[in-house]
């Protein structure tokens, strides 16, 4: 216990708990208090008092997915209530909004390669003009940076090629890991029925996004039936594929929210102990230039619990578009959010979808620095969150985030 105090100590001062030393806390009983005080102050060193967001607009291409993780309730079959596909009159008139709301950031997040599975899925792409899904994603990202808005992709397991074909028109790529246990995978778990979901094939796409040098996005999600060394586990492997590759810009520690109608509606919730835990020890896991998020509209009532426990960032926040992976769970009012952290002693800024260090043509296509560099000034130039706020440019009385595209 006295090697593992040192190591915590080490880790508070920007050096990460060992593997042994992270998988020993898995059955330690330190207390949560000392955990996050550690995991604080590698915040604190790593990026000071500033906590950020990126303001954006949250577009769903489509619903349709191949999978059926059991706690999901964004999936949709064709013919299920609630199924969509967004038309590129759509896409035009949301990315239109999104502009004019002053966001910086086009999220593109939908299901896993729909039409592998569905011959009417195909039959609208091909409609559209489209061949696949990646094709239309390139489409709508080049639309995006029309309207000033940076993409960001998250679509599934991507191969090479495809990943290749959105680099020129992404700033960042995303799949969250959610986990590295394969016994999530077997019958009665909530991967089962989620061939996308096996940990070999996420992390062999998070590795060859690496190779491909894109700024990526992963994270894990708690409370769907992984233990604590699990959990760790999970953050241990994003961690070695960024030593590997140094491409990993922010880690997601996304908490499952039981969803109506889904397999796992009457599941218990992680409580705030739980998540609180998981974010301290991500923060003593992940090596100091990783972004450390958690998703504020997951965890309204633990804003400040977050804050102690060590994120330094609250991911995209919207204000014409709900989550629409969990659509019960409303964004927070950006002001609300700029004062809980004001009161917590730190500035709420807005950043870009993609990280400074990595604006550089090692990763990040020469056609798309200035419009990286566009939205990165406007951003900045809004920073109003260094004391009391008063007003935000991305949350008006008229914003209906709950508004169905």
């Amino acid at each position: 216990m006295a090697a593992l105090g040192a190591a915590l100590a080490d880790a508070a001062q920007g050096v990460p708990l060992g593997d042994d030393a992270a998988l020993e806390l898995a059955a330690a009983s330190l207390p949560a208090k000392e955990l996050c005080a550690a995991a604080a102050a590698a915040r604190d060193r790593a990026f000071g008092r500033s906590i950020t967001f990126s303001p954006k607009a949250f577009l769903p291409l489509t619903n349709l997915c191949r999978n059926h993780c059991d706690y999901c309730s964004f999936r949709r079959s064709p013919g299920d209530p609630g199924e969509w596909t967004m038309s590129p009159e759509e896409i035009e008139i949301w990315l239109a909004r999104a502009q004019a709301h002053g966001c910086g950031e086009a999220l593109f997040c939908l299901g896993d390669t729909p039409e592998s599975a569905f011959p009417s899925y195909r039959r609208t792409l091909a409609a559209f003009g489209q061949c696949s899904t990646v094709d239309y994603l390139g489409f709508a990202a080049e639309r995006s940076l029309e309207h000033g808005l940076l993409p960001h992709t998250n679509a599934g397991v991507l191969t090479v090629a495809e990943m290749e074909r959105l680099r020129p028109v992404n700033v960042s790529l995303g799949l969250m890991l959610e986990s590295i246990s394969l016994r999530l995978c077997e019958a009665g778990m909530p991967h089962h029925r989620a061939p996308d979901k096996r940990p070999q094939r996420r992390m062999a796409m998070i590795a060859d996004a690496g190779r491909l040098r894109i700024p990526f996005t992963t994270g894990i999600l708690v409370g769907i039936g992984e233990t604590r060394r699990e959990r760790i586990e999970s953050l241990l492997a994003i961690r070695y594929l960024h030593r590997t590759h140094g491409h990993i810009q922010e880690v997601i520690v996304q908490n499952f929210r039981a969803g109506p109608g889904t397999q796992m509606a009457d599941a218990p919730e992680p409580d705030e102990a739980t998540i609180l835990d998981t974010v301290a020890l991500a923060r003593l896991i992940l090596d100091p230039e990783v972004s450390l998020q958690a998703p504020p509209n997951l965890n309204p009532s633990s804003i400040e619990g977050l804050l102690s426990a060590g994120i330094n960032d609250f991911g995209g926040i919207s204000p014409i578009t709900p989550d629409y992976i969990n659509p019960h769970h409303p964004w927070p009012h950006v002001l609300a959010l700029a004062d809980s952290c004001w009161r917590m002693g730190f500035a709420l800024r807005p950043r870009p979808p993609i990280y400074d260090r990595f604006i550089s043509d090692e990763w990040l296509d020469p056609k798309l620095h200035d419009a990286t560099r566009a939205v990165r000034a406007r951003l900045a130039g809004e920073d109003l969150f260094s004391g009391a706020p008063a007003r935000s440019p991305w949350r008006s009385d008229e914003a209906d985030a709950g508004t169905r595209m």
